[in-house]
């Protein structure tokens, strides 16, 4: 059947349509610079996983941030520092005007995006990893290592081996075994410090990328005899020094990683060679923490997960993607209770939202988040906002945690990032704000 329209009804339609006001949904978008393959990619499916979840969670459950939806898109970095900068490049371009924390999850390429997302007044959350100097906000105002920093993770560690060894480390040896990479360079200075504070031996040694060959080093070890091993390792890495240190004989309840040294990716593959080995973590793995359990029902309930190895859920690396998009999701509540609520938020003020968090044990347990993040604080002149960690182990089955919340030496360890933020202000001809000034 043929249609005619009258000119004078088809021009009317044509000029409502002009006049008409197109609404279009409010979106706050967040770039992910993310890795899903390499030698890393296990890690970062499962971290990245859990972040989406959330993200698509927030949406489904509350229609978004008050009535924002949260949208995101992905660029694969291979855990590569030159890729990871062209996918920064490549992703700012839809930051422009609405943009939430960008999250790389490797020290190498946040070190190489510092400078240009300050340029651009994109906000990095260096969550636990990251130039740890940008704690200091007022040289580092677009950077936050937030939760806690690789120098407070190495002193509350030390604080933990100094109790298992009868409150003191005067004559004891330590072996700080690392990945030799920006990343496992981090925590020396800290590992220095707390040696010549509690006056015991601490032998460095480095491991080259990405770790699968630690003969030498594990032979060195056992000639060593040290009390304890810090362990800093990463990806395939991890389950290499576990194999080794049970060939060499070195118990691995004398073992303490890094929280990237403790995920179920690191232990499993080791099988019986990982039963005792301990890591310290800000998060807790588990399906019993309320909001993973909920998020499992209503996301993948529904066909909406992120990921297709659904074992993952509830896992180390999992739970900690989660307490990722939780702290920024909160940051985006923060900044609309400035900015307006209901609206999405530029760079500028997503910063703004970091720099002025309140997480409290409070607002965590009303989110069902409990074991997900300890409470968050931060401020102009501390980004990092906690500090705390809690060391688990592994029992050959399962992660059990085996002490409660520990702080660095804060007294030790933030002069350190004070006197490097200054000299980086320095170095690059930054005048520092007055953070007496900031609200």
């Amino acid at each position: 059947m043929k249609i005619n329209f009258k000119p004078a009804v088809a021009a009317a339609a044509v000029s409502l349509a002009l006049i008409a006001p197109q609404t279009f949904a409010a979106e706050q978008f967040f770039p992910i610079p993310s890795y899903r393959v390499g030698a890393y990619g296990a890690n970062g499916q499962a971290f990245y996983g859990g972040f989406i979840d959330y993200l698509n969670y927030v949406n489904t459950k509350e229609g978004g941030v008050n009535g924002v939806t949260l949208t995101w898109e992905e660029c694969e970095t291979e855990y590569n520092n030159a890729k990871g900068v062209e996918c920064y490049e490549r992703l700012k371009r839809k930051a422009g005007e609405s943009a939430g924390p960008i999250h790389t999850m490797s020290t190498g390429i946040s070190y190489a995006l510092i400078d240009k997302s300050a340029q651009d007044k994109l906000p990095l959350a260096m969550m636990g990893y990251g130039r740890t100097d940008a704690v200091d906000g007022s040289v580092f105002p677009y950077a936050f290592p937030l939760v806690t920093t690789y120098q407070m993770q190495a002193s509350a560690i030390v604080r933990f081996v100094k109790e298992k060894l009868g409150g003191s480390l005067e004559g004891k040896k330590i072996v700080y075994l690392y990945h030799d990479s920006a990343y496992g360079k981090e925590a020396i200075i800290a590992m220095e410090a707390e040696a010549a504070l509690n006056k015991f031996k601490l032998v460095q040694i480095p491991v080259a990328h990405p770790g699968n060959e630690q003969n030498a080093q594990w032979l060195r070890i056992r000639q060593e005899r040290p009390d304890y091993v810090v362990f800093w390792g990463w990806g395939v890495m991890n389950q290499t020094a576990l194999k080794a240190a049970q060939k060499v004989g070195f118990p691995r309840d004398k073992m303490i990683g890094s929280w990237w040294t403790g995920s179920e990716e690191d232990v499993v593959p080791a099988g019986d060679a990982a039963k005792g080995y301990m890591a310290a973590t800000w998060n807790l793995a588990g399906k019993h923490i309320p909001l993973i359990a909920d998020m499992e029902k209503v996301i993948y309930g529904a066909g909406k997960g992120n990921l297709q190895d659904t074992s993952k859920i509830g896992t180390v690396l999992y739970n900690r993607g989660v307490s990722a998009a939780v702290l920024s999701v909160e940051a985006i509540r923060k900044g609309q209770e400035k900015y307006g609520k209901g609206k999405p938020l530029n760079g500028e003020q997503t910063r703004w939202a970091l720099e002025n968090l309140n997480i409290t044990d409070a607002r965590i347990k009303q989110l069902g988040a409990t074991d997900l993040l300890p409470e968050i604080k931060t401020s102009c002149n501390n980004h990092e906002g906690s500090g705390k960690v809690k060391i688990q182990q592994w029992d050959g089955a399962k992660w059990v945690p085996v002490s409660g919340w520990i702080e660095g030496n804060k007294a030790l360890i933030h002069p350190l990032f004070q006197a490097s933020a200054k000299q980086y202000a320095k170095e690059k001809g930054i005048t520092p704000r007055d953070c007496s000034k900031e609200k």
